[in-house]
This record gives structure tokens, C-alpha cells and sequence, in this order.
């Protein structure tokens, strides 16, 4: 047998790279294909359950007979189960508001000229969407939240099940701000997505008493944590940020760039209560950024001020009164969990599709 050579041309070895860059990228496309057009059929047999009302004609083993004829008919098809199209049935049933002419769907899909909605269904596994039928069946607003966030940040399905927990869509958005009042309209708007109230901080593992020392450094000590609460796009740049102006120092608690909008945001965190004069103090702090480190293609600094506790008349006064874009939240040091603590103890549905995930 003859051995192969070994080639060390330098073009050659750039065109193996390439080769094996545009498999993979090929593979990537072939798993989107197919997750599409698996999410679209199951839409479609969900559709098909509603509008025919099988389960009225069949009674309560509908969905066992279905399961069984499909897989006797298809017997190479993986999801097939019957907790699996049950859950087709509700996916049709939280979406369908949101997707017209559903009919269509397959032959756009030959054209790859989805509808926005449908492309991100389409955009993350079958798994995550069943968590999210389970977590938001009732609120299609909050589970495209989800399934809009988990493309954006890459979730898996464990980060999924703990954002949805800590109660971030809920969260998401809600600080006192006057963005409105000091921003452009698009900027204001994104400006106010990317906040929370309350934020969480249970990573830090402070308990106890506590200052603000304290609190800082726990908050930097888990940093990571500490970006992944403040939210996608936030840049860490600096604690006790030192900034000269004449002969007085003054320092930033925390200083970060936020990449999506463009700007410094200076974050100050308050263990005491929100008074008037934290707006002021916050104030001109973004003054001084936007003089000594705001970039001419930098937009405006924000400022984003975390108290213990908020009075929103107060905060909603004090902010009318800057003309700087300032949000004030408040944070929690416990645990965030769901108002309904749910699998404490499995239900009869949630043990029988385990076991039906099992047997798949």
C-alpha cells in the first residue's frame, strides 16, 4: 500500500482550512433546516388537533392513538410521543394569534421568506420551546420575551428555566427612568430595555449587615454574575473610577460602556433608601463623562442608580428635575423565585413525559 504525502504548501493548507469551515458552516445550515421544518410541522399538527377537534370526536386516548398510528406509519421519526404532541397542540394554541396563514408556511419555507414571528420560532430547539410552553403558556408576549432573549444570548435550556425564575421578563425594563424626557425616542427606548427593577443580587452572597464597601466588592468579586444581571452589551471599564476636574477628584462607584447603545453608563450602588440628592450626585457624574470621556461618536452618558429601596414618587420627582437620562432600580440580595414554586413535587403529566422522553 502506498503511503500518502505530507503537503505543506501553504495555499494548500489555507484551502483545507476553508474546506473544513464551509462543512461546518453547511452542517450549522442543514441543523437550522431541519429544526425549521420539524417546528413548522409540528405548528401545523398542532393547528390540525385545534381546528378538528379530535379530542372531542376520541375522547381522552386521542392522543395515544395518534401517537401509536404515527409511529406505526413513520417508524424512523424521533417525537412522536404523545406528551410530545400535546405539546404541539399547545404550541399551535400560544402562538396562533401571532402567526397568520399558517398554510403557507411550507411553501415559504422553499423560498427561506419565513414571517419575522416564525423565523424565531424557528431559531431555537423544539427542548427550549417546551420549557417555555410550560413556563408562559398563558402569555405569548412573555414567551416570544424568551424566545427572542434566548437567541440573542445564546441560552441553554438551564439558563432559560433561571432566567425565567428569577422573573426577568417581569423585571426586564421596569426602572423609574426620565429616558423619555433626555433621549432621542429610538435611543430611549432600548435605553430603557436594557434595565431591570429589582435587581438581583444573590450572587454576591452578602448577608447580614453590610455597607457599601462590602457590597461593591462582592458585586466585583462575581463579576461575571454581575454583567450577566446587569444584561447583554455592558462592558465593564472600571471600580472607583477616578475622574479630575480642576484640582477636586471624584469617583465613579462603577463605570461600564454599553456596546449596543453606544455610551458610558455610570452605575452607583446605594445600601440606604433613594433620596433626592442621589439624582443630583449621579448628575454630574454623566456631565463630567460626557466632558472628559465621551467620544464624538459615543452617544450621551446615562446613569443608573441601585437603592436598597425606592419611594417611585420621590424617584419619579427628583428624575423630573435633572435633564441628565438617569434610571433609578432598587436590588434584592435573596434568592428570586417563582410566586408558584413549581417541581417541588412532579405531577402525574411531568412524570409521564419523562418517561416518554426516556423511551425516545
Amino acid at each position: 500500500m502506498s503511503k500518502t504525502i505530507s503537503i505543506i504548501d501553504n495555499d494548500y493548507k489555507q484551502w483545507v482550512k476553508a474546506l473544513v469551515v464551509r462543512y461546518r458552516q453547511s452542517q450549522i445550515k442543514a441543523a437550522v433546516k431541519v429544526n425549521t421544518e420539524q417546528l413548522l410541522f409540528n405548528l401545523s399538527l398542532g393547528k390540525d388537533i385545534v381546528e378538528r377537534q379530535e379530542e372531542n370526536k376520541y375522547g381522552s386516548k386521542f392522543y395515544a392513538s395518534l401517537s401509536r398510528d404515527l409511529k406505526e406509519e413513520i417508524p424512523d421519526v424521533e417525537g412522536l410521543s404523545e406528551s410530545n404532541i400535546r405539546y404541539c397542540k399547545r404550541f399551535y394554541q400560544l402562538y396562533c394569534q401571532a402567526i397568520e396563514n399558517l398554510p403557507q408556511l411550507v411553501e415559504e419555507l422553499k423560498n427561506e421568506n419565513l414571517p419575522q414571528v416564525v423565523e424565531e420560532l424557528c431559531s431555537i430547539p423544539w427542548g427550549h420551546h417546551r420549557l417555555i410552553i410550560d413556563r408562559c403558556s398563558n402569555d405569548p408576549q412573555k414567551a416570544l420575551f424568551f424566545v427572542n432573549q434566548t437567541i440573542e444570548n445564546g441560552w441553554s435550556r438551564a439558563m432559560l428555566l433561571n432566567w425565567i425564575d428569577t422573573g426577568l421578563y417581569e423585571r426586564q425594563g421596569k426602572a423609574i427612568t426620565n429616558f423619555s424626557a433626555s433621549l432621542p425616542a429610538p435611543d430611549s427606548d432600548l435605553a430603557q430595555e436594557v434595565t431591570k427593577d429589582p435587581y438581583n443580587f444573590a450572587f454576591a452572597g452578602v448577608r447580614g449587615k453590610y455597607n457599601e464597601k462590602k457590597l461593591k466588592e462582592a458585586l466585583l468579586t462575581n463579576i461575571t454574575n454581575f454583567l450577566v444581571e446587569l444584561g447583554s452589551g455592558f462592558s465593564y471599564v472600571g471600580r472607583e473610577y477616578r475622574l479630575l476636574l480642576g484640582e477636586k477628584e471624584k469617583f465613579i462607584d462603577l463605570l461600564f460602556y454599553h456596546l449596543k447603545l453606544r455610551c458610558y453608563v455610570v452605575v452607583e450602588v446605594k445600601i440606604d433608601d433613594f433620596d433626592f440628592p442621589d439624582v443630583g450626585q449621579i448628575g454630574g457624574y454623566i456631565v463630567a463623562c460626557n466632558h472628559i470621556l465621551k467620544r464624538p461618536d459615543d452617544n450621551p452618558t446615562i446613569g443608573l442608580l441601585i437603592c436598597k429601596k425606592k419611594n417611585g414618587l420621590l424617584a419619579q420627582y427628583s428624575l423630573e428635575s435633572s435633564s441628565q437620562p438617569i434610571a433609578i432600580s432598587s436590588y434584592e440580595l435573596e434568592q428570586f423565585y417563582p410566586v408558584k414554586v413549581e417541581g417541588a413535587l412532579p405531577t402525574i403529566e411531568e412524570l409521564e413525559n419523562k418517561l416518554n422522553e426516556n423511551h425516545e
